[in-house]
């Protein structure tokens, strides 16, 4: 799986520290807790392992929905395929891939790192099988830019989108079970990526934009002309719309108006060709216009409640990159190039899988039947690089950490300063003055 027995051990550290270290998960605090007695040694060894080590990412993806598929299934078969991405907001365009784009992350234009995924999902988990970062025309371009990032030489420049696609044709390839593609509307947008994914036998539900342009079906009571989503949704009749409650939620249960109607896709060209649809439409009660529209191509017979309760899965990937970032460290990997930044990533999918594997011995769920991870002690005096000096508090008892008593002496040993004398107009007496540093 990574090409040398002698990985095995970073391996295994590596993926320990993004669960056991607290606080940013980059690779010297991870060496402080798994290797105590030896973090500078461990600091190297992990560092190499990550930045360096010529293991294939793809390849440790594989093993791990391998060994994690089963736990998924355990509730239930795949039930769908998730493309997505997450950004990682950087502080200047040294990192690979890192450029001025947009940011899901702040929700605005910024520079930063864009990645593409692909996740498989049911109502009990999901897990990212694919993880590869966009790399913009910049880069791709710029020879310089390419051999500082490490940057292997076939990639080349691929909208999001088109990353996406292979990402789909190489878990068909890998006989990942199948499940219905979902997407966000900045990738279910694309015609092309639509008729991709129908090519391979696979169906969809595609959030779009509320300008795509279709035609209702005949003898829908819709009109039949070419007119956007939106225009189509507010031309529906009042007795098309249904209060539908697809799952629970945190606080409560989770129900909007919903309309669907049968449609075909009309681009500029090539119309002719498209084949029905199903038009999905979100509008809430106490909003203005409907907020969402999706195509599907699933079976039109599907009952509306599933029909609703597939498109709205994709709720699962925004809670694994959440908690993969605030819990893993996704994003807390330093280095700048290509390699490392996968190998991370690779790395935090895995421990993340090993979670979702153990979540069921994990109380409240059911009595622990696994055993626990042991915590190596960190060293009391250790500090990590750059960590300030602790210094003592005004009030001893309240101390943690002892003082650092470079050029500092205690109080009960301090020098005394000049005499400090009162204006010469005064009768006062003056005073010696101490204070201790």
């Amino acid at each position: 799986m990574i090409g040398h027995a002698d990985r095995a051990a970073p391996l295994r550290d590596y993926c320990l520290g993004l669960l056991a270290a607290g606080g940013r998960k980059s690779v010297e605090p991870m060496a402080a807790v798994t290797a105590p007695a030896r973090v500078s040694v461990q600091h190297q060894k992990l560092l190499h392992f990550v930045a360096n080590g010529p293991w294939s990412d793809e390849r440790v993806l594989t093993k791990v929905r391998e060994m994690v598929l089963p736990a998924i299934e355990r509730h239930g078969p795949i039930e769908t395929w998730i493309i997505d991405d997450t950004s990682f907001p950087k502080h200047g365009p040294h990192s690979v891939g890192a450029h001025h784009q947009y940011c899901g992350q702040l929700g605005k234009q910024a520079v930063c790192q864009v990645v593409v995924t692909l996740s498989i999902a049911n109502h009990h988990a999901s897990l990212p099988i694919a993880y590869r970062l966009y790399l913009p025309q910049e880069w791709a371009k710029d020879a310089v830019r390419r051999k500082k990032g490490h940057v292997p030489e076939g990639i080349a420049f691929k909208t999001k989108p088109q990353i996406a696609l292979e990402q789909i044709r190489a878990a068909c390839a890998a006989s990942v079970p199948r499940g219905v593609v979902l997407m966000d509307a900045s990738y279910g947008s694309h015609l092309k990526l639509r008729t991709g994914i129908s090519a391979l036998a696979l169906t969809y539900v595609a959030a779009i934009v509320p300008t795509v342009k279709v035609r209702a079906a005949p003898g829908r009571g819709v009109p039949e002309q070419r007119m956007s989503v939106k225009a189509l949704a507010l031309s529906l009749p009042k007795q098309a719309w249904r209060t539908i409650t697809w799952r629970e939620g945190a606080a409560d249960q989770l129900c909007s108006r919903f309309a669907r109607v049968r449609v075909r896709a009309a681009p500029t060209r090539g119309a002719a060709r498209q084949l029905e649809e199903t038009l999905l439409i979100e509008w809430p009660e106490n909003e203005p216009k409907p907020t969402k529209y999706w195509l599907a191509t699933v079976d039109e017979n599907i009952s509306f409640r599933r029909l609703v309760d597939i498109a709205k899965m994709r709720w699962r990937v925004e809670r694994d990159y959440q908690d993969l970032k605030q819990e893993i460290g996704l994003g807390h990997y330093e280095g700048r190039g290509w390699p490392g930044f996968h190998h991370h990533g690779t790395m935090c999918i895995a421990a993340y899988a090993f979670l979702i594997s153990e979540q069921e011995t994990i109380p409240p769920s059911r009595p622990r039947s696994s055993g626990t991870i042991t915590k190596a002690a960190i060293p009391s005096d250790y500090r990590p690089r750059g960590a300030p000096d602790p210094a003592r508090t005004s009030r001893p008892q309240l101390d943690r950490d002892a003082p650092s008593h470079t050029d500092c002496r205690d109080r009960s040993n301090s020098a005394t300063m000049p005499m400090l004398r009162t204006q010469p107009h005064t009768k006062q007496t003056s005073r010696l003055m101490t204070q201790s540093c």
